[in-house]
């Protein structure tokens, strides 16, 4: 599985930072070969015959990048997904699978994945699938919005609170987005509408607010009491900062 020397200085650049990589595959034999060969390319490789054993490294130790496989026993590689992109939202995710069905790429990457390749497959497309990821790892991704236990992630459009993934329609994660950039200041409803919504849309809507009281409901907030999300009447909203948070 040699391959060509790597003749881009930037792609060896990331190279010899040794980068981790985790590799979640049940078929020793395969998991074997991949991380010899990954290993002659620079490198540094943890291998983990099970969805359980994925997890459990994966939440354990800081990897760059997991190869994760779907069919895997003990917990299933899309659980795995799930819950390593809720815990590490910075790690990137490559879905290495037998599973064709366009169904289950779509849901690979909906949980969370940065790409998806079905075996069998060439070695040489799997590290420059690698190096692609690698490139536009944290340097250019768009930073991880955090106030309080509030996170989101505009590149993968992935909200949390505290561990618990936010299941938000586009609007709602839009809207929620643009607060977490603006935190502690009072932003109006016509802004959310500029930001959020196309030019078209009625000025007078009732649109904000109907999606501003969706939110609080998915936060267990209240404008009555709120933690998170605070209406200023007359003006707009506000994205409560906790105490800690402010400078």
């Amino acid at each position: 599985m040699d391959g060509h020397l790597l003749s881009s200085s930037t792609i060896w650049n990331v190279v010899v930072r040794k980068m981790r990589i985790l590799i979640v595959e049940d078929e020793l034999d395969l998991a074997n070969a991949l991380a010899r060969g990954l290993r002659q390319k620079g490198y540094a490789v943890d291998i983990a015959v099970n969805g359980e054993e994925g997890w459990e490294l994966g939440e354990t130790n800081d990897y760059d990048l997991t190869i994760l496989d779907l069919n895997l026993p003990k917990l299933d590689g899309l659980e795995v997904c799930k819950r390593l992109r809720s815990s590490k939202p910075e790690m990137l995710i490559l879905m290495l699978t037998a599973r064709i069905r366009l169904e289950d790429k779509i849901v690979g990457l909906d949980l969370g994945a940065d790409d998806y390749m079905v075996k069998p497959f060439h070695f040489e497309e799997l590290t420059a699938r690698i190096r692609a990821l690698l490139r536009r790892d944290l340097r250019v991704r768009e930073p991880i919005l955090c106030t309080g236990d509030l996170k989101v992630d505009p590149a993968s459009r992935i909200a949390w609170q505290g561990k618990r993934r936010l299941e938000l329609t586009t609007k709602e994660f839009a809207i929620l987005e643009y607060l977490m950039r603006h935190p502690g200041e009072v932003v109006s409803q016509e802004e959310l509408i500029e930001h959020v919504w196309n030019e078209d849309v009625n000025l007078f809507t009732a649109s904000v607010r109907v999606h501003i009281h969706s939110l609080r409901r998915k936060f267990g907030d209240s404008a009555d009491c709120p933690q998170y999300i605070e209406t200023i009447t007359g003006i707009g909203y506000r994205l409560i900062e906790p105490e800690g948070d402010r400078p």
